[in-house]
C-alpha cells in the first residue's frame, strides 16, 4: 500500500511452465480511476508492464474475463484457487497464474480509493486535455 490515491501490491505469480514464481506488482492510482497498472519483473530486474481495466481485473475474480490482448479467469489448479491471466502480443504469449485471494485483497483496496461506479468523479478530465496538449504546437 502506498498512500490514501493509490495501493500497490506486490505478488509472487507463476509464469505457465516455468519452476519459480516471478513477482509481478498490482499499482491502482485514484489518478487513472479505471486503470490497474500490471508490471511483471523480468530476470535482468526489469519491470515490463500492462495497463489493464480495473474492472477487467475484479471481473476475473468471479469468472472469465477480457478480450484481445489480455484475457483472465479464476481457475482451480491442484488445489490452488487462482486467477490465470493470459498476455498476447506480436512477440507471443504468456500464461500467469495469481492467487485470487491476493488479487481480490488488492481489488478491495482499489475500491477503498475510488468506489467501483464513481472514477468518472474521480476523473480530472481538464487535467488530462491538459496534459494531453501541453507539447502541441500553437
Amino acid at each position: 500500500m502506498i498512500g490514501s490515491d493509490s495501493v500497490q501490491q506486490d505478488m509472487f505469480t507463476v509464469l505457465h511452465g516455468q519452476p519459480a514464481p516471478v513477482v509481478t506488482r498490482w499499482t491502482y492510482s485514484a489518478s487513472d480511476p479505471f486503470a490497474v497498472v500490471l508490471a511483471v519483473r523480468t530476470r535482468q530486474d526489469r519491470w515490463v508492464e500492462w495497463l489493464v481495466a480495473r474492472d477487467l481485473v475484479r471481473d476475473a475474480l468471479s469468472g472469465p474475463a477480457g478480450y484481445g490482448d489480455i484475457r483472465m479467469s479464476p481457475q482451480l489448479v491442484q488445489g490452488y484457487d487462482i486467477v490465470e491471466i493470459e498476455i498476447r502480443s506480436h512477440d507471443g504469449r504468456a500464461v500467469l497464474e495469481v492467487d485470487r485471494d491476493l488479487l481480490r485483497h488488492f481489488v478491495e483496496a482499489s475500491g477503498e480509493v475510488v468506489a467501483f461506479g464513481e472514477e468518472t468523479e474521480a476523473l480530472d478530465l481538464d487535467g488530462v486535455i491538459a496534459a494531453l496538449t501541453s507539447n502541441c504546437p500553437e
